[in-house]
């Protein structure tokens, strides 16, 4: 059956994702909860509203026969927050399958922002060598992803870096005027997207649009489903010291079987980034060369991508003085999580100790860290990732 016609009916009492999260509960893979069926006939709700823009859009196409044509109802998207671990991300997978919507992309948000910087970088190039007009890059860039994506779905979404806050008010604007619907996730509120973060006064503006252009819900569920899948211990070794160092050892010469290490280096965007222990697609790291050093998204999304496991030693306890070191490790687990590749780690403390900071954006997205580091200690998350 087509997927635009299982949608078919207004009155259906189940929709697609509906029915598919109580599949996943009759088999046992998930327990039975209230909350997640709201979400789920909200998703479903959604994906007929889609449905029933692009019939309407079909239908106005032949409007030059019976007069001017209509526009099509604007599409309320979603924005889906609660604590790590609710089923955020499982629901909006559940409905991004399932979506009746061809052009539709699930993206990272830092993978997402880093192509609209590309974009603009590109867009300024060609202003001055003559290939484009127009100083401002937004409204092209604008115009070039709606005719790409009607349907944009961002899991944990987050923001913490200010070119990212300074420009998102203006894209979004342009891009909810050309018709595009959002569903996203995240741990936080929305007032609480770019909490202390600089400048935040003109990011504010971007907190309007998006209420106004998507339903806010709260998956309040009652309890973390990742917590009960801790797997082996190998995956994060706690406290540090002899012990550690021989455990990791062991891990390292497991992972590289019958290979030799060697030293080598990731291009990302131009510029080398070294690596100073590789073998058989993994990489070994102290915490010193790889989260004190200036490096951004675009370098671990790099490293996730090439590597199948990344070994990081000696992790320390982090406070507020090393906040930026913070954002670093919390953007590597994302990273890896988001791959379904596999991290270990050498710690000083066990994962919810880790970071001590109480303020900041940092504070709020390392209880997801936490969460994720949990999961990939799991047997589910190493098939997973032995399947990524």
């Amino acid at each position: 059956m087509p997927q635009a016609d299982r949608y078919g009916a207004v009155g259906l009492e189940r929709g697609p994702v509906r029915t598919e999260l109580e599949r996943r509960v009759r088999e046992g893979l998930i327990a039975p909860d209230p909350i997640q069926q709201q979400l789920a006939d909200k998703l479903d709700r959604l994906a007929r509203d889609l449905r029933d823009r692009a019939l309407s859009s079909k239908k106005s196409a032949l409007g030059w026969l019976f007069g001017a044509r209509k526009r099509a109802e604007p599409v309320k998207g979603l924005y889906i927050y609660g604590d790590v671990g609710r089923g955020k991300s499982m629901m909006m997978d559940m409905f991004f399958d399932l979506s009746p919507v061809t052009a539709r992309k699930r993206m990272h948000f830092l993978v997402f922002m880093a192509d609209i910087h590309d974009r603009i970088k590109a867009h300024r190039l060609a202003v001055k060598e003559g290939r484009a007009k127009g100083d401002d890059p937004i409204p092209p860039i604008a115009d070039a992803l709606s005719e790409q994506v009607q349907l944009l779905c961002f899991d944990e979404f987050t923001v913490t870096d200010i070119a990212d806050a300074m420009i998102l008010s203006r894209l979004f604007s342009a891009l909810f005027e050309r018709g595009l619907v959002l569903v996203a996730t995240s741990n936080v509120a929305p007032e609480n997207l770019y909490r202390d973060g600089l400048n935040r006064a003109l990011f504010l503006p971007f907190i309007d649009i998006l209420k106004a252009h998507a339903e806010i819900y709260w998956l309040d569920a009652p309890l973390d489903y990742r917590l009960g899948k801790l797997g082996s211990d190998d995956v994060f070794i706690t406290p540090l010291g002899p012990a550690a160092d021989q455990r990791i050892d062991a891990v390292w010469k497991k992972l590289l079987k019958d290979s030799v290490e060697h030293p080598t280096a990731i291009s990302v965007t131009g510029r080398t980034v070294s690596v100073p222990r590789y073998g058989n697609r993994s990489a070994r790291f102290t915490f010193q060369d790889l989260l004190s050093r200036p490096l951004g998204p675009r370098d671990y999304l790099e490293m996730a991508a090439r590597f199948d496991t990344l070994i990081v030693e000696n992790v320390p306890r982090l406070t507020l003085a090393e906040r930026n070191e913070a954002k670093r490790f919390i953007i590597l687990v994302d990273a890896f999580y988001d791959a379904g590749k596999q991290l270990v780690l050498s710690a000083e403390v066990p994962a919810h100790s880790l970071y001590q900071g109480n303020r900041g954006t940092e504070a709020f997205e390392f209880d997801r860290t936490v969460s994720r580091l949990t999961e990939m200690r799991s047997d589910a998350y190493r098939i997973r990732s032995k399947a990524a």
